[in-house]
């Protein structure tokens, strides 16, 4: 066996347990579900979380903006408002906190 075929295999070792409690119709739900897919309960359910998982991680790395939204900050962008005397006193204070 070459190194890299080794270091696959041991990569997939599953060594974590994960176990959750489901009524009876969720189980008999999940187990037609693999079997249409022709996958093993365990296989479906491994797959389906981890799909789960990367869209939630996904949707809470990224930032949706309404049309209005959008518009405002391009604007805010384009079209600063002039600097004042709250926000360079709120900067002074935030960097003699931070030590900046």
């Amino acid at each position: 066996m070459t190194e890299a075929i080794r270091k696959s295999a041991r990569s997939r070792v599953r060594g974590e347990r994960l176990e959750t409690r489901v009524t009876a119709e969720q189980k008999n739900l999940i187990e037609r579900a693999a079997a249409l897919q022709g996958r093993t309960v365990t296989d479906f359910v491994l797959t389906s979380v981890q799909d789960a998982a990367r869209r939630a991680i996904e949707e809470h790395s990224q930032l949706t903006l309404s049309v209005r939204d959008s518009e405002a900050f391009v604007d805010a962008l384009l079209n600063p408002k002039p600097v004042n005397d709250r926000l360079r006193d709120t900067v002074r204070r935030y960097r003699e906190r931070a030590g900046v």
